[in-house]
């Protein structure tokens, strides 16, 4: 039976409580794979997202260059062990969230601006199947190839979302205008063209801007308890 609802969760401050690609850097250096300056080189890169003023490629670039030079099963392994030391991080209130829709029988996607090497255990974290998020391309475009460091296609990123998501479910022989509704939730501002493309637009423990324009759009503003499971 087709599903008749959709919904789609952004990720970090608003499943999570934090950013998956700072906790991503830190598990790294902890483990000596990365420098100890990798933190606030990262940290100057969301500084450039809050300001608007950030170029994706150049953040994913500097972000995955590190990684190149292991294999994508070592990378592998990193990937299942972060996701280990996340998971106490997830808030009961976020899993019970998705876990309502879930039983509703909704299509459910986490759509991240994260590439899929930090959002794919994330996503496992919550039982969520369908990712739209930022892809690093591969040699040769094969899915098991060595990584080259660039983005593959559109990042999933402020306008972009919505055709990526239109892309995915494209795939699916579907479109957003095939559900009986579409609810996306979302902390940020950056995210407002996904917001005013669905019919249930959510803005979850909102940035200034987000809340502002949700009260006067008359959007729900939902805040989440940030409390662990």
């Amino acid at each position: 039976m087709p599903h008749r609802h959709l919904a789609l969760f952004d990720l970090d401050l608003t499943l999570i409580p934090f950013d998956s690609g700072m906790a991503w850097t830190q598990f790294l250096i902890a483990r000596g794979i990365l420098p100890p300056e990798a933190e606030a080189q990262y940290l100057a890169y969301c500084h450039l997202y809050i300001a608007g003023t950030l170029d994706i490629h150049a953040m994913h670039r500097s972000n995955m260059q590190p990684l190149l030079r292991h294999p994508r099963a070592v990378v592998a392994q990193w990937q299942a062990q972060f996701e280990a030391a996340v998971a106490p991080r997830i808030p009961r209130a976020s899993r019970q969230l998705v876990a309502r829709h879930h039983a509703r029988g909704d299509q459910c996607a986490i759509v991240t601006a994260t590439t899929a090497l930090i959002a794919q255990p994330m996503a496992r974290l919550f039982g969520i199947e369908a990712l739209v998020c930022t892809r690093t391309a591969t040699v040769d475009g094969r899915e098991d190839a060595p990584y080259t460091g660039e983005i593959d296609g559109e990042p999933c990123y402020r306008q972009h979302k919505v055709s990526r998501v239109g892309q995915w479910l494209a795939g699916l022989g579907s479109g957003l205008e095939a559900f009986e509704t579409s609810t996306f939730y979302s902390d940020a501002i950056g995210d407002l063209p996904l917001l005013q493309a669905v019919s249930h637009p959510v803005a979850v423990c909102p940035d200034d801007a987000l809340r502002a324009h949700a009260l006067q759009a008359g959007w729900p503003v939902l805040e989440l308890d940030r409390a662990p499971a």
